[in-house]
């Protein structure tokens, strides 16, 4: 029976029956066994010098049923994201990983191998565990459908962690074998410093940050059992709410939104996953798929911002209270999306040798510049940048302006809106600039095209703000200065309507001198090599 249920994984999924056929050997095997039974002989017999009579009993029980659980969550994600991105540096360093790349095997049918199979020690342990977590909770009178849905935030949360630890061991060649550790480590300090954030009286979910929180399995742990850190007011994902839906209300509504985080967090990475595993050297996500992360981190950020308040703040004025981490939030994305989705020489050499022969000249040069691999990617940053501004401008024309100065609130006349437009624009122009720069330094010739890209980009951004905080030039002085930093914003309110506009046009008249440098570079480029294809060379 055994071997045909070997057999029968084998023709289902050969990745996961050589993961299980390496790993399932009897000494592991029974030292998996054995430190599950005897943890929990230990957590059974902990409490028993201490038994008085039969109301200690579902004290007893309820200690069991929790300590387990904070067991298993530590356990899975903690020792499963080691081994996992253990295993792939050793596949890499034997040289198997490029064999198993060769397979005839589809990508899901590998990663799926990788994480049922490479975890199964781990899998073994828990499992026993189970029936005994199982059978406390009901004795301490937990609610079965609770104890259900916590084993499906622990699935959902071993998927989402598991495929998160093979990205990152595919692209983490030069930690030296250092990158298990630094894997689990940070899931380990991120359970740590979660825990302590979700055992906290003080701690609220209404702001942007809340979307964040949903990641950790402590939150809607403490909410299906209020035991688990015996906090006052009890869970605070009770007043969690998602666009004013008061989804804390009801324990499916809670559960079912972190299982559709999870699982789309979760496809999201397994996309890349299946991207990246055959082609190590493609960018980790493709300009199509930059516009539904940035448009889904809107939605999650936005969702959890507009919200009522501690106070019963509207909506504005809880927008206002979060603009600060919207922007950071923002900024760090485009960032990061200006890094992964600009290609270096060779890409945009090709690309544009190929449009300069008419190879892909029944292409819209607009759709290659959408959705190309290899073409520049202003284009698709400017669409990017688009879709962030969408909700800033749906706050700027329903809400009011706040007047720091008389420290009151009213409805916004068309200048002040029409300030605030400006500012967006100042915003998008700079970005874009950064964004453009990048692109002329990873079409030099020179090496490491990247370091110099990301340096210039660091110095460009924070260094100016630090001179002028440096030599005390403030915003409320000096605002014209500032308008032209990184951090325009802080001289919106001390800069009139036409010196505004004014940064506005300079900026974007940088930018096109920019592009316009850019676009005759490519040209050259395509040129170039189309020439010294021709001729042979």
């Amino acid at each position: 029976m055994m071997l045909n249920l070997v057999d029968k994984i084998g023709d289902w999924n050969p990745q996961l029956f050589r993961e299980l056929k390496g790993r399932l050997k009897f000494f592991n095997v029974a030292i998996a066994i054995a430190s599950s039974l005897v943890l929990q002989l230990v957590l059974f017999s902990y409490k028993l010098p201490q038994f008085p009579d039969d109301t200690w009993w579902p004290e007893h029980w309820e200690h069991i049923f929790l300590t387990l659980s904070v067991i298993f969550v530590f356990t899975l994600l903690v020792a499963g994201t080691y081994l996992l991105i253990n295993d792939l540096a050793k596949e890499e360093t034997r040289g198997t990983l490029n064999f198993i790349r060769l397979s005839p095997q589809s990508e899901t049918s590998i990663l799926a191998g990788k994480l049922l199979g490479v975890p199964s020690l781990i899998y073994v342990s828990i499992l026993l565990a189970v029936p005994l977590h199982l059978w406390a909770g009901l004795s301490a009178k937990f609610a079965f459908i609770y104890i259900l849905s916590y084993y499906a935030i622990l699935a959902a949360s071993c998927i989402f962690f598991y495929s998160a630890a093979l990205l990152l061991g595919l692209f983490s060649r030069s930690f030296n074998g250092f990158e298990a550790w630094l894997g689990s480590g940070i899931v380990l300090l991120f359970l740590f410093i979660t825990m302590v954030m979700a055992s906290s009286d003080s701690n609220t979910l209404n702001n942007s940050t809340a979307w964040f929180r949903l990641f950790n399995p402590w939150d809607v742990t403490n909410y299906l059992f209020p035991n688990l850190f015996h906090l006052s007011d009890g869970s605070p994902l009770k007043n969690l709410q998602f666009f004013y839906l008061p989804l804390g209300t009801s324990v499916v509504s809670v559960v079912g939104f972190h299982l559709l985080n999870f699982g789309l967090c979760s496809y999201g990475i397994l996309q890349v996953l299946k991207r990246c595993f055959r082609n190590p050297k493609a960018s980790i996500i493709s300009k199509e798929q930059s516009y539904f992360l940035v448009a889904f981190c809107q939605l999650m950020m936005w969702g959890f911002t507009v919200q009522i308040g501690l106070n019963n703040e509207r909506w504005d004025e809880q927008v206002e209270g979060n603009i600060v981490l919207l922007a950071v939030y923002n900024l760090v994305l485009i960032l990061s999306l200006i890094v992964v989705l600009s290609p270096h020489r060779q890409d945009v050499q090709d690309w544009a040798r190929y449009r300069h022969q008419g190879v892909s000249s029944r292409k819209n040069l607009w759709q290659d510049l959408i959705s190309a691999e290899k073409s520049p990617a202003l284009v698709a940053l400017a669409i990017n940048l688009t879709i962030v501004t969408i909700p800033w401008l749906v706050w700027v024309s329903l809400t009011s302006v706040f007047d720091q100065n008389n420290g009151h609130t009213w409805h916004s006349n068309d200048i002040d809106r029409f300030k605030l437009l400006l500012a967006l624009a100042l915003s998008i122009s700079l970005i874009m600039i950064y964004a453009t720069i990048a692109q002329l330094i990873l079409l030099l010739k020179t090496p490491k095209r990247s370091f110099w890209a990301i340096g210039t980009l660091g110095t460009a951004m924070f260094l100016p703000s630090l001179i002028l905080e440096f030599m005390g030039i403030s915003p409320s002085e000096y605002p014209t200065v500032w308008l032209f930093s990184t951090f325009p914003w802080t001289a919106i309110e001390y800069s009139g309507v036409t010196t505004i506009f004014m940064a506005v046009l300079a900026e974007l008249s940088v930018l096109a001198l920019l592009n316009f440098h850019l676009t005759r570079r490519v040209r050259l480029a395509g040129e170039s090599a189309t020439k010294a294809l021709l001729a042979g060379r």
